[in-house]
């Protein structure tokens, strides 16, 4: 009786464990989202776009860095999420925006960050007005690649502190250049369909991954998440190419548009 209570306990606090390893981050998500500071029109602080409509310069510079997402696979050169944001933008500022788009298919952010501490986009990052950087989606299909569901589990912490370590060097990297840039990040999105019997595996891992973001974007002196799950999701697979994991000319569409409404309605971080 005594080892039927202990293997019950054990079993209990096993189910508890790791309900509170794959749910707490949904919480944690939650609340970053609703403590993002908003911009009204009664306060004295400015939202990102009011920020760069006052800005003096006729020309604003973004400067885009990462994988094939920033590359534009998926959609036509013109069409990518980078071209489409600054098109958006210069619309709304009634400036200039010179868009320098620096993706690189398949990258993962180990790559992308050997190649930031070489000082490889130095002289873009120091002139650059706007940064946006999304990586990391490569680590994940990288490592999971021949695995099976329990070894993608095992593996997903140790990953997921490597591409932590890896954005949080990345964007130190970028601020020290350029203190005053905004650094645009994007979350990572969840390609499968429902359907797919790894999708919901996948819903529950990615906040995981995602509040990391969010924290290396709150140490920043001035910094915004897209949430790109917003339009990339189970109940939006009209925005995804026929490869079923890049957006597609509607998804980056849609993608642009997230972002140009979060520079409207979000304060501008400044440092302290």
């Amino acid at each position: 009786m005594k080892l039927l209570k202990y293997l019950i306990c054990l079993i209990l606090l096993i189910g508890v464990g790791t309900s509170i390893w794959i749910y707490y981050p949904h919480y944690q998500l939650y609340q970053m989202k609703k403590h993002t500071v908003k911009a009204s029109q009664t306060d004295d602080r400015v939202s990102y776009l009011t920020y760069f409509k006052n800005t003096k310069d006729g020309t604003l510079h973004h400067l885009a860095l990462g994988d094939s997402i920033i590359r534009g696979v998926g959609a036509g050169q013109s069409a990518n999420m980078v071209t489409q944001f600054s098109n958006l933008l210069s619309g709304q500022t009634h400036k200039k925006i010179e868009s320098d788009n620096q993706g690189i298919n398949g990258i993962t952010s180990s790559e992308l960050n050997q190649l930031v501490q070489t000082g490889q986009f130095d002289d873009s990052i120091k002139q650059a007005d706007i940064i946006t950087i999304n990586v990391g989606g490569n680590d994940i299909i990288h490592a999971a690649k021949g695995l099976d569901l329990q070894s993608v589990f095992q593996t997903y912490d140790e990953l997921q502190a490597t591409f932590t370590k890896n954005l949080t060097d990345i964007t130190s990297r970028v601020t020290k250049l350029n203190p005053n840039a905004t650094v645009v990040l994007l979350e990572l999105y969840n390609p499968l369909s429902p359907d797919n019997q790894m999708y919901a595996l996948a819903d529950k891992l990615l906040p995981k991954w995602n509040v990391h973001i969010y924290e290396t974007s709150n140490r920043l002196p001035s910094s915004i998440v897209i949430e790109t799950t917003k339009v990339i999701n189970g109940e939006h697979l009209q925005n995804l190419s026929a490869d079923g994991v890049h957006p597609n000319l509607a998804g980056y569409t849609a993608i642009s548009e997230q972002m140009m409404y979060q520079f409207k309605h979000q304060y501008r971080k400044t440092a302290a």
